[in-house]
């Protein structure tokens, strides 16, 4: 019968084990081997929900869940009815040149008429209370006339004003990207709440790449830094990517610190979401089969079989 001693691991078996968990630990294992990918993952650029900055009904909504959307492009409308009504009616006001006209005309009359009335008074066949009046007149007739003048120019200030009131039914997408989610349909009511977005839409053009890195090697990523993603099965392949922000806040708790990496992705092969590996090293060294080094975002070729 063996001895309760003999079941006791001894101090070797100890060290041995404590070293296989040490190993485990990704951290560890990625200060002792620096080649070795770290965990990743691609995220989206930035992810907003589209809201109504007025209170109206959807008139329409002009893209669905998974179309990709250009900068500026419309994607849904609010009623606007009698917004349209007003730019109208300011524009007409704005371009309407009677009153102007009327108030030139009678500048011209009475400055004929004190003219005139100088010419008499210099003779002396009118008194100089009758030349006042006429030069009161002409004094009038052109203040009359600045005053319509800028009358003019406030019409114009509202017809810019209208259209300003009347834009904000039209919504546009303020980035290039896809639409993620639809939330609200054309006669239902957009509000300006936070609860109430119309839709949601997401950049994935460039990518965020987010990796999570071990105190240890603080100091050994720079930004500007080149390192290869590699993005998880079905994607696979791998993509160059530029290290664009390092934190200067470590965690001290679990001892990390993050680092986000650009991942261009013009040809939207990659979709946000997805898991991946991240090399960091010098991309440039990584060539393709014909020798040339690869860009940026440019995705290494499969080897034939």
């Amino acid at each position: 019968m063996r001895s309760l001693f003999n079941l006791w691991p001894l101090p070797g078996q100890i060290l041995g084990l404590a070293a296989l968990l040490l190993l485990s630990l990704p951290g560890v294992t990625w200060a002792q081997e620096p080649g070795r990918p770290m965990d990743c993952i691609i995220e989206a650029r930035q992810t907003i929900e589209v809201r109504s900055p007025v209170e109206a009904l959807i008139e329409s909504v002009r893209v669905q869940r998974g179309d990709f959307v250009s900068k500026g492009q419309v994607i849904a409308t609010l009623q606007s009815g009698p917004e349209r009504a007003a730019l109208d009616l300011a524009r007409t006001r704005a371009q309407s040149v009677g009153e102007i006209k009327v108030a030139e005309a009678r500048v011209g009359i009475t400055e004929k008429k004190l003219k005139r009335a100088n010419e008499l008074f210099a003779q002396k066949f009118i008194s100089e209370n009758a030349r006042d009046e006429a030069r009161a007149d002409f004094q009038l007739a052109t203040e009359d006339l600045g005053r319509t003048r800028e009358n003019q120019k406030l019409a114009e200030q509202e017809v810019k004003r209208a259209a300003e009131v009347l834009a904000l039914r039209t919504i546009t997408s303020p980035f290039a990207g896809v639409v993620v989610e639809v939330m609200l349909r054309p006669g239902e009511f957009g509000a300006t709440t936070i609860k109430d977005p119309i839709m949601k839409l997401a950049q994935i053009d460039p990518l965020n790449v987010e990796v999570v890195l071990p105190v240890k090697i603080y100091g050994q990523i720079k930004v500007g830094q080149r390192a290869t993603v590699i993005p998880e099965a079905p994607i696979g392949g791998s993509y160059g990517s530029i290290v664009r922000v390092v934190d200067h806040v470590i965690d001290a708790k679990s001892g990390t610190f993050g680092v986000r990496l650009d991942l261009p992705n013009a040809k939207r092969a990659i979709p946000a979401g997805i898991r991946c590996q991240v090399k960091f090293g010098d991309v440039e060294a990584a060539k393709s089969p014909e020798g040339a080094p690869r860009r940026a975002g440019e995705r290494q070729p499969e080897a034939r079989k």
